[in-house]
């Protein structure tokens, strides 16, 4: 198999863009996991299948997320379904603004947070460098000069909260929850911790600026070329007999 014209999803450059420990590879360890990930994936159709209760989450309130997000704004916003591909590169961005999302100002991206600790603990760090490669990847494919990485919290549904308090009545020991005072008390604390209607809209939104870095881009570029080189020599080591033809 040849990946000379392999493309990297935007939502994963911040694997192959960690920094090498060596002099001598430009690849960090970390980068080269990944590239195992993205070689399975190519040849054998296979995906890793990762799944969390915070991706879960984030799947299912991603339209309320936007909904809070216009209130918010007051402007109307619409999930982009058009997936965006260059030579390099392919991803599908969350929201934009402008005529169209190949003209596009500005690039949203959407991050739906589990609860309001992890919501709040964004506001001590900095812009977390996956996401900061994701939307240098969206800007480098949409044209945008500017992008804002948006966190909301809103309320996390029904059947997963139902969900967290199944757990942890096998981790009480709960046989029988009718009648126990401990667990009412504890289902309440979780109610109270996955809903957030009290907090006023504008208290719910978290937003970063970043804007777009055209050697950042350049260098993405070049990151990506050095990872088809070794998927391709990855290929020829495993199968050195096997001749590897231009797609």
């Amino acid at each position: 198999m040849n990946f000379t014209n392999t493309h990297f999803r935007c939502s994963s450059l911040g694997n192959i863009m960690t920094e090498s420990r060596s002099k001598s590879d430009p690849l960090s360890e970390t980068t080269k996991t990944h590239l195992i990930d993205v070689y399975v994936a190519n040849k054998y159709g296979r995906q890793e299948d990762i799944q969390s209760k915070f991706i879960e989450k984030g799947l299912a309130v991603e339209e309320d997320s936007i909904t809070l997000y216009s209130r918010v704004k007051k402007e109307y916003f619409k999930k982009n379904e058009k997936h965006l591909a260059n030579q390099y590169i392919k991803g599908t961005p969350d929201l934009f603004s402008g005529e169209s999302i190949m003209s596009a100002d500005l690039i949203i991206d959407i991050k739906s947070s589990w609860d309001i600790y992890t919501f709040m603990r964004v506001l001590t760090k900095d812009v977390n460098k996956m996401y900061y490669w994701q939307l240098q990847g969206y800007m480098a494919l949409t044209g945008a000069r500017s992008a804002k990485l948006a966190y909301c919290l809103v309320n996390t549904p029904d059947v997963m909260i139902e969900d967290e308090k199944r757990k942890l009545m096998y981790r009480m020991g709960v046989i029988d929850p009718t009648g126990n005072k401990l667990f009412d008390e504890a289902c309440e604390k979780i109610e109270a911790s996955m809903r957030f209607d009290d907090i006023p809209l504008d208290e719910r939104l978290i937003e970063f600026t970043i804007d777009r870095n055209d050697d950042d881009i350049q260098k993405m570029y070049k990151r990506v070329e050095e990872c088809r080189e070794w998927l391709n020599k990855f290929e020829s080591d495993r199968f050195p007999n096997l001749i590897i033809h231009e797609d």
